[in-house]
């Protein structure tokens, strides 16, 4: 929006230059140019047609009777000619020349139907043709009301339409095409600008819930695991999976969107369970993870929560199936990265660590005489 008409001129007249931008309109767009010779080519076509569209005297209507007999004739005299002709339009003719006999021959009301069907759309063109050939001078005065109110306030604010350069359902071009625009008029706004800024919105809103996940589960883990060693060996394995995901989404051509980028906080939420069962496992002195029940316990429970979520890949909505496609990829990542890369960053388990450590062995009973001195005294 501009303060006045002049100052939507000036703005059009600047974001017409920048590449991204394939057309401005503002209210002056509206009045044609070289008008002066549009005008008199329109009134040199009335005047040499104006006699056919606006006849002096109108013949009356023709009766059923005359239909039928025009119609006849008609039919008969296309068949004639067909029959010494050749060409592609042969059979066309053949053609029209039987409907026209069939509806010479149906009932009155076919016909009147017919007359309806084919001569009330000639009569609106006609009259539209009409109202073409009356065309004056067009100004920014003698605009229609309602035309005008879509471009000048009453208040003498005016509006600038600006529309992008390519296709505008592709996010790509609309994104570079608002960002070349705001930064030549900060103050835009419009659909574009709305969806692009609601789209950026939505991924600031998702990355603060992504960090704001990561440290609740961080404190979570911290108070039920007490080490930082052990916290740090179950965020490393999820960060590692949001990350394969977010790569594979790219690998096969899965955007993310308003819909489906709800998945990521739910990786986070659902993946941390498998690597706190490790953990625990790891922490007790359990080894050959990977071969262990907990393994398969945690394969047929990602399996079956894959199940769930990823049942949405079905859903005939858009938004909805690929919401599933992700959160099925997301759950085969973290579930890999929880049975394959946790037991080996872990390594062994601590217990399975000291007990590795040389023990120590004490002294021979025969270097401790005064241990052996008081053995000796309580046997007697």
């Amino acid at each position: 929006m501009a303060p006045n008409s002049a100052a939507a001129a000036g703005i059009a007249q600047r974001l017409g230059l920048l590449p991204r931008v394939s057309q401005t309109i503002t209210l002056d767009s509206l009045v044609p140019s070289n008008q002066d010779t549009k005008v008199e080519l329109i009134q040199k076509a009335a005047t040499a047609i104006g006699s056919s569209l606006n006849p002096a005297a109108i013949e009356p209507r023709p009766t059923d009777a005359e239909n039928v007999k025009a119609l006849t004739s008609t039919a008969a005299r296309l068949s004639t000619v067909a029959e010494k002709s050749q060409g592609p339009g042969v059979g066309a003719a053949k053609r029209l020349s039987g409907l026209l006999l069939q509806l010479a021959t149906s009932e009155p009301r076919l016909r009147r139907n017919f007359e309806t069907a084919l001569v009330e759309p000639l009569r609106i063109a006609l009259e539209e043709l009409r109202q073409a050939l009356q065309a004056q001078r067009i100004t920014t005065e003698n605009i229609p009301a309602e035309l005008a109110r879509l471009w000048v306030s009453p208040d003498g604010r005016a509006r600038v339409q600006v529309l992008a350069y390519g296709d505008p359902d592709d996010t790509a071009v609309i994104r570079n095409f608002v960002t070349t625009v705001l930064a030549v008029e900060p103050n835009a706004t419009g659909p574009a600008v709305m969806l692009f800024e609601a789209g950026n919105t939505i991924v600031r809103s998702f990355i603060e819930a992504a960090i704001f996940a990561v440290l609740a589960i961080a404190t979570l883990l911290w108070i039920a695991l007490r080490r930082v060693a052990d916290v740090l060996l179950t965020l490393v394995p999820l960060l590692v999976a949001a990350v394969v995901t977010l790569e594979l989404c790219a690998a096969f051509d899965l955007p993310l969107n308003f819909a489906n980028i709800i998945a990521l906080p739910v990786l986070l939420g659902v993946g941390v369970a498998f690597k706190i069962y490790y953990i625990m496992a790891w922490r007790s002195g359990q080894t050959a993870l990977v071969q262990s029940p907990l393994t398969r316990a945690v394969m047929f429970s990602a399996m079956t929560t894959a199940t769930g979520f990823g049942s949405l890949w079905l859903s005939n909505d858009p938004g909805t199936s690929s919401m599933g496609r992700l959160m099925a990829l997301a759950l085969v990542c973290t579930m890999t990265a929880a049975v394959f890369f946790q037991p080996a960053l872990m390594g062994p388990p601590p217990s399975q660590v000291s007990r590795s450590e040389p023990e120590f062995e004490p002294p021979p009973q025969d270097l401790l005489p005064s241990r052996r001195h008081e053995a000796e005294t309580v046997d007697r």
